[in-house]
């Protein structure tokens, strides 16, 4: 079997790209592709802010119960200081995950319940570092609120982006429509169904009448198949059709 040519190859491989380009240049696979890694970014973003926030909760309680008994109401009661503030920044932070996606814009009362919550946690979780005048302790208990505040404002960002990015997908993918079309999403005409050969037979007797002579030729015009009807195929059936 005599091999294709190094041009014909080319252009099957050009084919082969162009169709797999076509696909993943899509609007939909762009979005899938693009939700998958917004559940990613979510999902580790989430991990490193409730990781942060728990790790300020003893420090926040032990600001709260200075100078209270271990186990008394007052310290018991100073366990829910930092969970009542964390709870409120994670509402937050949730209804701006949904309008993050459809870009809709908050009020301003919604940055600032947000950088309220954060700043609280800060100095709570700072306070007695500060007071005794210790920088190492300073610079321990600062991190942990610092990065949920940069990771708060930068999951906001960045699901906008996203959103961003699935939207000039759908752009590109509206001006160039016309340039390539992958063959599966073509809708292809369906083949002609191939008749029986009974059926071809009673279609050709029904033309026929005593004395008239019977080809290959009028076989494939009375039966309307004048190139689909194979040369032996046409001389079968002719010969079928003056037999009792």
């Amino acid at each position: 079997m005599r091999r294709p040519s190094r041009a014909r190859r080319l252009a099957r491989d050009a084919a082969e790209a162009a169709e797999v380009r076509a696909y993943l240049t899509h609007p939909d696979v762009v979005a899938l592709r693009i939700e998958r890694v917004r559940g990613q970014v979510d999902r580790i973003c989430w991990c490193g802010i409730v990781l942060g926030l728990a790790f300020t909760m003893t420090n926040v309680q032990g600001f709260a119960s200075a100078g209270t008994r271990a186990w008394s109401l007052a310290w018991l009661a100073a366990w829910v200081l930092d969970p009542t503030v964390s709870l409120v920044l994670l509402a937050i932070l949730r209804a701006e995950q949904v309008t993050a996606r459809y870009q809709v814009r908050t009020g301003p009362w919604v940055r600032r319940a947000k950088w309220f919550t954060l700043a609280a946690t800060y100095v709570m979780n700072t306070w007695a570092s500060y007071a005794a005048g210790s920088v190492s302790a300073i610079v321990l208990h600062s991190v942990p609120p610092l990065v949920v505040f940069v990771a708060v404002e930068a999951i906001t960002d960045l699901r906008d982006k996203l959103t961003e990015a699935v939207v000039v997908a759908a752009r590109h993918a509206a001006v160039h429509e016309q340039s390539y079309v992958p063959s599966a999403l073509v809708k292809q005409p369906r083949p002609a169904q191939r008749k029986l050969f009974g059926e071809y037979l009673t279609e050709a007797r029904s033309a026929w009448s005593p004395g008239m002579s019977i080809t290959a030729a009028w076989v494939r015009e009375v039966t309307g198949c004048s190139r689909g009807l194979s040369s032996r195929l046409a001389k079968a059936l002719a010969a079928e059709v003056v037999r009792p």
